[in-house]
C-alpha cells in the first residue's frame, strides 16, 4: 500500500469515528427516543429490507414502543403502540398535523394541491369540507347507493359467468374493477371499465404504480442534495402516472363545463362533479380547479386500491380458514330470505361479517405505517425530545400483531371482536386502518359500506373452492408493499353456486 493510499485510508478511519462519536453525543444529551445505533452517512437504512413495516416491527420489540432510526440525512420516530398512537393523534394532533413529502409526491405539485397531502390551512379545511359534504356524507351515500348496488350485481353477473365456464376468479381484479366503476359512478356518473377489459388493467396499472413509487425507497428522500438529478427516475415515471389520470379527469370536468353552458337540463347528473363545479364556479371560491383535479386524484387512487386490496384480504383469510367462512355464511342466511338481494341497510344486522372484516383490517391494514408525518417545532413526548423537521411514521401493522394487545396475534380470529365495542372509526387506537384525528382518511365512510357488501354478496351467493385443487393451509399470503399493503400472489379462485 503507498504513503498515499494509507493517508487517504487514515482520514477515511478518523472521519467515520467522529461522525459516530457526534451522533452518540447528539441522541444522548437531546433524549432521544432509543433506536438501533446508525452508520455513518447512511444511517439504518439497511435495517429497513423489502418488508420495512415487518422489519420495524421486530425493532420495536427490542427498543420499544417509540423509537428512533437515521435514514440518510432523515431522522424517523417510529411509533408502535396505541397509548403513544393516541398522545399523538389526539392530544398533541394539530402539532403532528403535517406530512413528511416524499419526493414522488412533489409530481406535478401534488403535495400543495393535494388534501391528503397538503398542510392544514383554509383550503385545506375547505378540500375537507367538500369531502365530508359532498362525497361522504350519510345523506350523499344514502342517496347514490342504487348506484353501488348496479356495480355489485356487475360483479354477481361476472361471477355467475365464471362459474358456468368453471373458471378461476380472480378476486382483486374483480375486486378493482367493481370499486373502480362504484366511484366513478358516484363522482362522475359513468362506468370505466369492463371485468378483464383493458380499461380495467390499465386504471390499476396506474395506480398501483402509483403506490410502489410513492412507496419504494427512493435516494432522494434520504440525501435532499440530490433532488434534482432524480437518480432512479422516479418522480418522472410519478410525473407520467400522475399527468395520465390528471388530464383524464381535466377532460371529464371540460365537458361537463360544456353541458353546463349548453343549459341543457337533461343532461344535469346531479352528482359529486356537479356539487364540485357549483362550488368552483362560486365568487371567491377558496377551490380552484387544480385543486379539483388532484382531489378527484386522490380519491381514485386512495379509494380504489385500499378498498379493492381489503376485500381480497378478507377473503384470502376466509378461504384460510374455511370454518370462518362457514360461520359468516351461516349468519348471512339467517339475515337474508332466499331469493332477497343484499343492501348496505343489512350491514347492522350481520356482526360476525363486521367482526371479519375488523379482524382483516387487524391483520393487513391497507397502508401499514399510515401515512407519514413531519413535525414543525421540537416536541417532547413520553420523557423524549423529538426533534423539529423529524419524520413521524405510525405503525399500524405492528401494533395489529402485538401479543400485548391481541391474544395468538397471528391468528384470524374475527370472534376477538364479537364481545368487544372496537371499531375502526379513529376512537380506538388498537385498530386505526383509516388513520386518526384531523387527518383521518375521509373515505372511510364509503370505503366501509364497499367492503362489507362485496364481501358478503361474494360470500352469500356462492361456495368457493381455490384453483388446482389447492389446500387452504397451504395458501401463499405473503405481502407486497408499497405505499398500500397487497397480497403478493392473486388470490384464485373457482366459485360454485350454493
Amino acid at each position: 500500500m503507498d504513503y498515499l493510499s494509507l493517508l487517504l485510508l487514515i482520514t477515511l478511519a478518523w472521519v467515520s469515528i467522529h461522525v459516530l462519536i457526534s451522533i452518540f453525543k447528539t441522541i444522548k444529551s437531546t433524549k432521544y427516543p432509543p433506536g438501533p445505533f446508525p452508520f455513518p452517512i447512511i444511517g439504518n437504512i439497511l435495517e429497513l429490507g423489502n418488508q420495512p413495516h415487518q422489519a420495524l416491527a421486530k425493532l420495536s420489540q427490542i427498543y420499544g414502543p417509540i423509537m428512533t432510526l437515521k435514514l440518510g440525512h432523515t431522522t424517523t420516530i417510529v411509533i408502535s403502540s396505541p397509548q403513544v398512537t393516541k398522545e399523538v393523534l389526539q392530544k398533541h394532533d394539530q402539532t403532528f398535523a403535517n406530512r413528511s413529502i416524499a419526493d414522488t409526491i412533489r409530481a406535478l405539485d401534488h403535495h400543495v394541491l393535494s388534501v391528503a397531502w397538503m398542510p392544514p390551512s383554509t383550503q385545506w379545511r375547505s378540500l375537507r369540507r367538500v369531502c365530508a359534504t359532498e362525497v361522504f356524507s350519510s345523506y350523499h351515500l344514502d342517496n347514490t347507493k342504487v348506484l353501488r348496488q348496479r356495480k355489485v350485481q356487475d360483479l354477481m353477473d361476472y361471477v355467475k359467468e365464471k362459474c358456468n365456464k368453471g373458471e378461476a376468479l380472480d378476486i382483486g381484479e374483480a375486486s378493482f374493477t367493481t370499486v373502480l366503476n362504484s366511484i366513478s359512478n358516484t363522482l362522475f356518473s359513468m362506468d370505466l371499465a369492463h371485468y378483464s377489459s383493458y380499461k380495467s388493467h390499465e386504471f390499476k396499472d396506474i395506480i398501483w404504480g402509483i403506490m410502489e413509487e410513492a412507496g419504494r425507497p427512493n435516494v432522494v428522500d434520504y440525501f435532499p442534495i440530490f433532488g434534482a438529478l432524480d437518480p432512479q427516475g422516479a418522480r418522472r415515471r410519478m410525473d407520467g402516472y400522475f399527468g395520465k389520470l390528471i388530464a383524464f379527469f381535466d377532460e371529464l370536468l371540460e365537458e361537463r363545463l360544456r353541458l353546463r353552458a349548453s343549459k341543457n337540463e337533461s343532461k344535469v347528473c346531479n352528482d359529486v362533479l356537479d356539487s364540485v363545479l357549483e362550488l368552483l364556479l362560486e365568487d371567491n371560491s377558496q377551490i380552484t380547479r387544480p385543486h379539483v383535479l388532484h382531489l378527484f386524484l386522490d380519491l381514485f387512487v386512495a379509494g380504489i386500491d385500499t378498498t379493492s386490496s381489503a376485500i381480497e384480504w378478507a377473503m384470502a383469510e376466509l378461504l384460510r380458514n374455511p370454518e370462518k367462512l362457514e360461520k359468516v355464511r351461516k349468519e348471512l342466511k339467517g339475515v337474508l330470505a332466499k331469493g332477497e338481494e343484499l343492501e348496505e341497510s343489512h350491514i347492522s344486522k350481520l356482526p360476525y361479517l363486521q367482526a371479519v372484516v375488523k379482524e382483516s383490517f387487524r391483520l393487513h391494514p391497507p397502508i401499514p405505517m399510515l401515512l407519514p408525518r413531519k413535525l414543525q417545532v421540537d416536541v417532547e413526548l413520553c420523557g423524549f425530545m423529538l426533534p423539529k423537521s423529524a419524520q413521524i411514521l405510525i405503525n399500524v401493522w405492528a401494533m395489529g400483531r402485538d401479543s400485548s394487545i391481541w391474544t395468538n396475534p397471528n391468528q384470524f380470529t374475527p370472534e376477538r371482536f364479537m364481545e368487544s365495542d372496537i371499531n375502526f372509526k379513529g376512537q380506538d387506537f388498537e385498530l386505526i386502518p383509516f388513520g386518526a384525528g384531523r387527518r383521518i382518511c375521509p373515505g372511510l365512510p364509503l370505503a366501509s359500506r364497499t367492503i362489507h357488501v362485496v364481501l358478503a354478496s361474494l360470500l352469500y351467493n356462492y361456495d368457493w373452492k381455490l384453483k388446482d385443487k389447492q389446500k387452504p393451509e397451504d395458501m401463499d399470503i405473503s405481502e407486497s408493499i408499497g405505499l398500500t399493503l397487497h397480497k403478493a400472489q392473486p388470490l384464485l379462485v373457482i366459485p360454485i353456486e350454493a
